[in-house]
């Protein structure tokens, strides 16, 4: 594993430019890099005399990576452990799981739960080597709800709101807003929200709906009031339906959609965030990562459809975005998602999904997902085609370049 280089200016020259929005192969372009930005794109007029120059020998340059849907503070798949676990322990996880992340290729990821403010702050400032890290903080919830992880004996509520959890929860329209506000006071740059039953949760249904109407409709108040938006867990059409309505801007998993789920994804323009690989790795590996056995029969609930969802809401026009929402030791699966989806959809639209289209629900269109002037200088480069051969997406032996704000992280190999 490489040390970041430090150098500002950087000309890549021989590279084959994915255009994502277009979907078209631009060859022999070069990039000029500045302060971490790219300023230039272009033919052999881009130059620099003072830029450090890499050539590509043709390798194609995409965009960083996005991850939508990610827990890097989740050390075990039984999240009821969290509680009890040392926070030390976990802030070390998160920096393994997060160093990991950004030598995958993914230079951005939206933690949906767990993260906080503290772990943004340690990549910002160089403690920790990780990517762009956009959280949550704590998950709000219904008590009983997904992000409430006490099993049925326990009535007290964890400690403290500073242990390692994943959640926090909160009853009624006034608690919902002061918990939202405190969420946002902390810097959250999104909600996020429990609109019905998951998996890894000891005590509700998959098919429950969470949150009265009025609680979610004050929590996506609060979000807007302040410039930030919600994103919301769900697996059943009705609970998926009961947050698109309240408007919610993206939902997590969506396993169980339906029709009217997708025309009503259509008619507000939300996102949908399919999370495959978190359900066949905790279906291999749950047993063993600590999931419990109630947990475990919830699971296949579930399972078989993520994939059917997916093809549905891609052949209906949704707006679909890369996640994969890992646990534990499964975080290693991660680059796993691509070739799962790679089942039903075009490889072009799972690139969009993790670039150009994550962007847009994160609210960075143009400085993030795109290779264009104006935008951050996240980048990988692998060997081939990854429109005619999917591989290069999820084997990084084929990967030749990984630099994220302008930094070099994983030089050329030596040919």
């Amino acid at each position: 594993m490489s040390t970041p280089d430090s150098g500002r200016t950087w000309l890549l020259t021989n590279a084959t430019v994915l255009d994502v929005v277009t979907g078209t192969m631009l060859p022999d372009r070069r990039v000029l890099i500045i302060d971490g930005s790219i300023t230039e794109v272009g033919d052999h007029e881009v130059r620099h005399d003072a830029a450090r120059v890499l050539d590509l020998k043709g390798a194609t340059l995409l965009p960083g990576l996005i991850d939508g849907h990610v827990h890097v503070t989740a050390a075990s798949a039984d999240l009821s452990a969290l509680p009890e676990m040392s926070s030390y322990y976990v802030g070390a996880f998160a920096a393994a799981t997060l160093r990991d992340m950004l030598y995958r290729g993914f230079t951005t990821v939206r933690d949906c739960g767990g993260a906080d403010y503290g772990l943004a702050a340690a990549i910002s400032q160089g403690l920790i080597v990780g990517p762009r890290l956009l959280f949550a903080g704590k998950a709000l919830s219904q008590t009983g709800g997904h992000g409430d992880v006490r099993h049925p004996g326990r009535d007290s509520r964890p400690p403290s709101y500073h242990c390692p959890d994943f959640g926090r929860v909160c009853d009624g329209v006034p608690e919902c807003r002061r918990a939202a506000r405190d969420e946002l006071r902390k810097g959250a740059h999104h909600l996020k929200i429990m609109l019905g039953g998951g998996v890894t949760s000891p005590t509700d249904r998959i098919d429950s709906t969470q949150f009265a109407l009025d609680e979610i409709t004050a929590i996506v108040a609060e979000a807007q009031a302040a410039g930030r938006y919600v994103a919301g867990h769900a697996y059943t059409a009705e609970a998926i339906n009961r947050g698109l309505t309240c408007g919610v801007r993206s939902i997590e998993h969506g396993n169980l959609l339906d029709d009217s789920s997708i025309a009503l994804f259509r008619s507000t323009g939300a996102y949908l965030v399919p999370t495959l690989v978190t359900y066949q790795a905790l279906a291999e590996e749950g047993r063993a990562g600590g999931l419990a056995e109630n947990v475990r029969h919830k699971l296949h609930e579930v399972l078989d459809f993520g994939l059917r969802a997916l093809e549905a809401a891609y052949r209906g026009g949704v707006n679909i975005v890369f996640g994969t929402d890992l646990l534990g030791p499964m975080h290693r699966r991660q680059l796993d998602e691509f070739r799962l989806r790679c089942e039903v959809v075009k490889p072009i639209d799972i690139i969009r999904s993790a670039t150009v289209t994550a962007a847009a629900m994160i609210g960075a269109e143009g400085s993030l997902g795109v290779i264009a002037p104006g935008a951050h200088a996240d980048l990988i480069a692998v060997d081939g085609d990854p429109l005619e051969h999917p591989h290069l997406l999820w084997e990084l032996d084929h990967r030749r370049l990984l630099m994220a704000g302008g930094r070099l992280y994983h030089p050329l190999r030596n040919r």
